[in-house]
């Protein structure tokens, strides 16, 4: 039965669908398309696996950037690329679909605060999932071993070489930043996977490694800093409530915490402010005569790694990274008032 020739019941080829519902998954910015398992389409029905959705990947950068895609449309994506490189790895696809279901609302923006870490809590989650990936044949413990550190895996490889994850991100993001020279398809033909870490050639090896120094220069960018360490500061506010808030905020989606943070006296007006006119803000540097005034924000790690050429991962330049700064990098954020 068709409407208003719109298709009821028919494929969605002409929709990039995040549900699967056709049984297919076709991914708009690798132009990768494959055909979905069972447990995988029961994954995309999961509440641990929807959440995402509505979790945005730049975390508070959001306000201020055109970064506005979610942490589900990421996971689909590495996927999509799963599914590219070792289409049969079952396990691998199932680990690429939930290795990012721990993440706090915002993303990175909360990691750390009040002990809260995405890695542990997704580990707590897939092993919710246990009883519905053994209805499948798939045991929990070798979805969680594809990303430990002392595993090779398809999404995890030799150290310093690009992984899978950080590939997705690091194109996604330069899509989303005007960093792309080239369209994404076009560049996942040049690229093979070798015992989890991409290869390719030179030329491309180092395009990639651009795409990973213009993420970690962005990171450092007013536009992140300012939107994450305000927003941070403004939880942190909340978080004087102790430990069952800092449960509570964990498990929600980035429009509940908003919620909170407008509706909580203590935090409405700053963060009215924050949604409204994010230049209200001031970004200082760690050491200046106000920083007293605001919020610390500091970052502890950037996201370097690079495409193997011959077997080795290129590296940076001396004058790339010469570009980036000393870690921890720390700035501080002032609120409109000029008191936090």
């Amino acid at each position: 039965m068709r409407s208003n020739g719109i298709g009821l019941n028919g494929d969605t080829r002409s929709v990039s669908g995040i549900l699967g519902r056709d049984g297919w998954y076709r991914d708009p910015m690798w132009a990768v398309a494959f055909r979905l398992t069972p447990v995988e389409r029961q994954l995309l029905r999961t509440w641990e696996l929807r959440r995402l959705q509505f979790i945005t990947h730049a975390g508070a950068a959001a306000v201020t950037t055109h970064q506005t895609y979610s942490r589900l449309e990421h996971s689909l994506g590495l996927l999509s690329l799963v599914a590219h490189f070792a289409p049969d790895d079952e396990v691998a696809r199932v680990a690429a679909l939930l290795h990012d279901i721990g993440h706090l609302p915002f993303s990175h923006t909360f990691e750390g605060v009040a002990g809260l870490r995405h890695h542990e809590l997704g580990r707590q989650y897939i092993r919710g999932l246990a009883p519905l990936l053994a209805e499948h044949g798939i045991a929990v413990d070798a979805v969680l071993r594809m990303e430990e550190s002392n595993t090779v895996s398809v999404l995890r490889g030799l150290p310093g070489g690009l992984k899978l994850d950080h590939l997705e991100s690091f194109v996604r993001s330069g899509r989303a930043h005007a960093r792309l020279s080239e369209p994404p398809p076009e560049t996942l033909a040049k690229l093979r996977l070798v015992d989890g870490a991409v290869h390719t050639d030179r030329a491309t090896a180092d395009y990639l490694a651009e795409l990973a120094l213009g993420e970690a220069l962005y990171l450092c960018s007013w536009e992140n800093a300012l939107a994450n360490g305000a927003l941070r500061g403004l939880v942190g506010v909340l978080l004087d409530d102790g430990p069952e808030r800092a449960a509570a905020i964990a498990s929600m989606t980035d429009d509940e915490l908003w919620t909170v943070l407008l509706t909580d006296p203590r935090t409405a007006e700053p963060t009215r402010r924050l949604r409204r006119d994010p230049l209200s803000w001031q970004l200082l540097a760690d050491g200046h005569p106000d920083a007293s005034l605001g919020w610390s924000y500091q970052l502890d790690r950037l996201y370097l790694d690079t495409a193997c050429v011959a077997g080795i991962p290129v590296g940076f330049r001396a004058e790339q990274l010469a570009e980036l700064p000393e870690l921890p990098w720390r700035c501080v954020v002032i609120p409109p008032g000029g008191q936090a």
